[in-house]
């Protein structure tokens, strides 16, 4: 019962954390600082939830407890703390119906605020990434480690680092300047990507999908395509979302587990979702500039978006926007997903050569897809056992249990085939 408890607790901290960062970050003006006041209340409710039962509003309860803890911290320093007698000489006093004020108030602006204090050019572009999926996405270090392909002591470190450079250089948690946006935006565009794509297809957990992770995602898209409207790659991106999202209902049964792009029911996809995001893709087209990444990808999803059915679509075209894409944004995950293309396009012997070619590439060695993709690839061409082995070690590879189920039924349907 306990430890029902307590995935209940981590699943509604990784909803709400977020939330109460990005408020408390407004108060004490200190991301880190905002952090420890967040993860102060989760230690409150593990200590108290399993006793007392998860309140009706779990949310809300949070918010309640970290904003206490915010007014004792501000109580505690404001007058004995140099730093923030400098700031009172500036500013008034906060008091503690401002607290309740900014943490009880809107909350979607103190989030994009917060991306832009986390994407401040004063740290590397990869500590930015890291530390606002942390932040932000309520990733851990594990799941950003395999979203980089990198090893996961390399992010702790980059996380733990990016947030005493931001303490140490005073950051202001505020949106910059419309001069300073075009500075951030593309790792502010990287890290809500990542976000979604997190919540599109979960690296770890009991969960496929993580809706409401996408819809944070794409909402903060939204919000940023209103303030850059003349960044084609933000409405890219936002194009790209869109057309993701429609597929939601159609992406899992109704025990939640995965179904694949190719068996989908094409009239579950939100026709309304596909049509914002081929306006936004519109846009982006709009500036007479070459295609970026999220307009690129975003195209090659309309592609799918447009066909009528799986066998209406339009693989060629596909696999020469994957082309594009990786001129654009050279990558060896690119590459794979080039591969499935040519494969479909094609025939499965095109794309294993072009697979193949990727075995060795070192950032791929814990890549669970990849073997995934050699394994469906193997699989088409009758060679039953070699592909068994492909699928045993995307499962053991893959962190999310739904996604390893899915694996592990592709061991038994070669093993009963061969």
């Amino acid at each position: 019962m306990q430890a029902d408890v307590h995935r209940s607790i981590d699943a509604i901290w990784r909803i709400e954390s977020a939330k109460l960062i990005a408020g408390l970050a407004r108060i004490v003006r200190d991301v880190a600082l905002a952090e420890d006041l967040a993860q102060d209340a989760l230690v409150i409710a593990l200590e108290k939830w399993p006793q007392d039962g998860i309140p009706d509003k779990p949310g809300a309860w949070l918010m309640t407890t970290a904003k206490r803890r915010a007014i004792d911290w501000l109580r505690r320093h404001k007058t004995r703390d140099r730093k923030y007698e400098e700031i009172a000489r500036e500013q008034p006093l906060y008091t503690e119906d401002d607290v309740d004020s900014a943490i009880d108030g809107e909350i979607g602006d103190d989030l994009l605020r917060l991306i832009f204090a986390t994407c401040h050019p004063v740290l590397s572009r990869e500590a930015r990434v890291a530390l606002t999926l942390r932040l932000l996405g309520g990733l851990t270090t594990e799941e950003i480690a395999k979203a980089h392909l990198v090893p996961e002591p390399t992010i702790a470190q980059r996380i733990v680092r990016a947030k005493k450079t931001l303490s140490s250089a005073g950051v202001p948690f505020e949106m910059p300047a419309a001069d300073q946006i075009k500075d951030r935006i593309s790792t502010v565009l990287e890290v809500i990507y990542f976000m979604f794509n997190e919540g599109y297809a979960a690296t770890s957990g009991s969960s496929w999908v993580r809706p409401l992770l996408c819809q944070e995602a794409l909402r903060l898209g939204r919000v940023l395509a209103a303030n850059a409207p003349s960044e084609p790659e933000v409405h890219g991106l936002v194009a790209l979302m869109e057309i993701q999202t429609s597929r939601f209902k159609a992406r899992a049964d109704a025990n939640g587990d995965p179904i694949l792009l190719l068996d989908q029911n094409r009239a579950l996809w939100d026709r309304l979702l596909i049509r914002r995001g081929l306006a936004a893709l519109a846009r982006a087209r709009a500036s007479g500039r070459p295609l970026g990444p999220y307009a690129l990808q975003a195209t090659i999803a309309a592609c799918h978006a447009e066909a009528r059915t799986a066998q209406e679509t339009d693989w060629v075209r596909i696999s020469a926007l994957y082309e594009a894409l990786a001129r654009a944004m050279p990558s060896p995950v690119v590459e794979l997903n080039r591969a499935v293309a040519i494969s479909m396009a094609f025939g499965p012997q095109y794309g294993l050569q072009l697979v193949d070619e990727l075995v060795a590439e070192p950032s791929l060695k814990a890549y669970h897809l990849l073997p995934s993709v050699r394994g469906d690839l193997l699989r088409k061409l009758g060679r039953l056992e070699e592909a068994k082995l492909e699928f045993e070690r995307a499962a053991a590879l893959t962190g999310n249990e739904r996604e390893r189920a899915l694996l592990l039924r592709r061991v038994a349907e070669c093993s009963s085939s061969s």
